[in-house]
Formats: structure tokens, C-alpha cells, sequence
């Protein structure tokens, strides 16, 4: 289906000039031009916009940051679990989001290559061809906790609970993106924040209580 701009500035709740940066920028599709004075756009476009606002009002990007994120990720705003996935992937990744090889990994950390292979074995590390920011920075955790000694327990519990946790996760959301009374852009919404907010709200929450707890018992 395809939108006027009249059209697409009432569906998505974006203004003619916006929408038009959007495009100057890159974030949005070129229009169709069928005839020198009728511009047609794309469906997707009403949930690449919202999706641009959600970033902006949740996690405070910018759009610069916003550019950088698309131009590193494939984007696909559709109703399939796939895309969900991909969406999920590219929040994860940061504000400062950037893609290195196992190679450019494991010169940049000066980690051996067995030791990052144990990691990802472990569980502890999602195995990738390609690694983001948010995986950099676990593997660092993970060599500093060796560096001190530390028991590896703590994180086979993650790795296993985490493992539990996604089979749940995954059953809800492919509920969740097959119930059409909801809206589009409100399932996405409610998932992403439900797993990248609520859930490391709820788990630390409980960290930090049982914190207080043994320091009033000591």
C-alpha cells in the first residue's frame, strides 16, 4: 500500500517537515514518483517513524546515533518474530553501535582465541559472526573475573536462567505479535520495553534488596 504525504503525516503523527528530513537523512525510503507531482510512500514507513520516535523518547537517541544504528543493521519493520529479533538486536547493541570481527575482537582485547572460544561454549558470550558493543564489554567482565580469581559460578547461573528465561520470553512475544487486536507499533513497544527495561529493572531490584537485607543482618 502506498501513502500520500497527507496521508502518511496523519498515520504516523509526524510532520511534513519531519518526515522530509527523515528522508534527507536516509532513515526513510525515497517516495515513489508515478507522476511529477504525486509522491507515494511506503507502508513501512508510519512504523520506521515511530519506531524512530520510540528510540529518541526511551532511550534518548539521537539522530545522528539513529543514522549510525541503521546504517549498521538491516532494518525491517514487519509482523514477523524475525524482525522482532533484529529490532531487539539493534537497541542491544547501544548508543555507540559498531560491528568488529572474531579476528578485530581478539586483537583488540588481547584475548586467545580458545579463551574466547570458552566463553561462547560456556554460554556466557552469544556466538556471532560479527560482535557489538554490548558483547565487547561482557567479554571484558569476563576476563577481568579471571584476572581476579573469581569463581565462574555467578555466570553459568545467568547463562542457565537466561537460556529458561528465553523459551518464555519467545513463546509470549510470538503470542503477542499474533494478536491482532492490539496495534502494530504497541506490540513492538510493549516488548521491547518489557525486555530491555522491565527485565533488568526487576532482576536488580532483587539484587539490591537482598544487598540491604544482609547488610542490616551483618
Amino acid at each position: 500500500m502506498s501513502l500520500k504525504m497527507k496521508e502518511l503525516t496523519k498515520l504516523s503523527g509526524e510532520s511534513k517537515s519531519t518526515i522530509l528530513f527523515y528522508i534527507k537523512e536516509g532513515l526513510l525510503p525515497e517516495p515513489k514518483k508515478p507522476k511529477p507531482n504525486l509522491h507515494l510512500y511506503s507502508e513501512t514507513s508510519i512504523e520506521i517513524i515511530k519506531f524512530i520516535k520510540y528510540l529518541q523518547n526511551s532511550f534518548g537517541y539521537s539522530i545522528a546515533d539513529i543514522k549510525e544504528i541503521f546504517k549498521n543493521n538491516s532494518l525491517d519493520l514487519d509482523s514477523s518474530f524475525g524482525s522482532l529479533v533484529n529490532s531487539i538486536e539493534i537497541l542491544q547493541g547501544g548508543k555507540d553501535s559498531f560491528l568488529i570481527s572474531k579476528s578485530e575482537l581478539i586483537g583488540s582485547l588481547s584475548i586467545e582465541e580458545k579463551e574466547l572460544d570458552n566463553f561462547i561454549e560456556s554460554g556466557f558470550i552469544y556466538n556471532r559472526t560479527m560482535f557489538n558493543k554490548k558483547d565487547v564489554d561482557a567479554i571484558k567482565i569476563l576476563i577481568k573475573a579471571k584476572e581476579l580469581g573469581l569463581d565462574f559460578e555467578l555466570f553459568k547461573k545467568y547463562a542457565s536462567f537466561a537460556k529458561e528465561l528465553a523459551i518464555i520470553e519467545n513463546t509470549i512475544s510470538e503470542k503477542l505479535l499474533q494478536d491482532d487486536t492490539i496495534s502494530h507499533n504497541s506490540r513492538y513497544e510493549f516488548l521491547f520495553d518489557t525486555i530491555l527495561n522491565y527485565k533488568p529493572y526487576i532482576f536488580n531490584s532483587y539484587t539490591i534488596k537482598e544487598h540491604k537485607a544482609r547488610i542490616s543482618n551483618d
